[in-house]
């Protein structure tokens, strides 16, 4: 009933239509946040292994893994996140039709996310980092600006791909 009421409203007053390319329309995308996340799944993987290197573990030091493993799942969900919604809001025909791979990129990102989110490897969580670089290679390209690559100023001290800022 309220969706005829408000129907007829807008046939009667004709409301002027609002369109966005995403949920909210701010216009701001960005792989960092996903680069961020998936540095945070290296550095929490090397603590727990950290922790896994110990003799045994006191009962702080266990709250402290089942923290650190909840954070890991955590950050590879918003990696995959993160990549999901530049992917479905800001890529456009134009955008893929450049970049003939990133369907296939994506999509290895969400595997690996996952994978991430199973197991506390190292090798997986680089893997992770290295495909998200990727992606931001690409987005950076499609919004035609060059990349650098750079270690990160903070544990664990990786390279991320960075935009060249002029």
């Amino acid at each position: 009933m309220l969706h005829n009421i408000l129907n007829s409203l807008d046939k009667s007053l004709n409301f002027e239509t609002a369109s966005a390319h995403c949920d909210v329309p701010c216009g701001i995308y960005d792989p960092s946040a996903a680069q961020v996340a998936a540095l945070t799944i290296i550095r929490i993987v090397d603590l727990i292994e950290e922790l896994a290197a110990k003799d045994s573990l006191t009962m702080a030091d266990q709250i402290r893994v089942a923290r650190l493993a909840n954070q890991k799942e955590e950050h590879a969900g918003r990696v995959k996140d993160e990549v999901n919604i530049i992917w479905g809001d800001f890529l456009k025909a134009p955008q893929f039709e450049n970049w003939a791979n990133c369907h296939d990129l994506v999509h290895r990102i969400m595997m690996q996310g996952s994978k991430c989110r199973q197991g506390v490897s190292r090798d997986e969580a680089m893997t992770l980092l290295n495909l998200v670089n990727e992606f931001a290679e690409g987005f950076w390209a499609a919004k035609g600006v060059a990349t650098f690559t750079a270690t990160c100023p903070y544990a664990p001290a990786e390279n991320v791909v960075y935009p060249k800022l002029d």
